[in-house]
């Protein structure tokens, strides 16, 4: 089940969407900020990874509690 972004064409809106069929015209989809039926589909960017092991976390863990990690 993919996530979609969405922009609500009344409100101007935008948001994301869980769609559980291809079936569903974007057009309605609910906007959750007017509650219309009246949205388009936007281009969103692909997440890439690097391949790291840490996910795109910080390495540095080494800070104890309350270190802000500011100078």
């Amino acid at each position: 089940m993919p996530m979609y972004d969405y922009r609500c064409k009344n409100c101007d809106e935008v948001f994301e969407e869980l769609v559980y069929s291809s079936m569903v015209p974007d057009e309605e989809i609910k906007c959750p900020n007017c509650g219309q039926n009246n949205s388009e589909r936007l281009l969103s960017a692909p997440m890439i990874s690097t391949g790291g092991s840490n996910s795109g976390y910080s390495s540095n863990t080494s800070r104890g509690c309350g270190s802000s990690g500011f100078s």
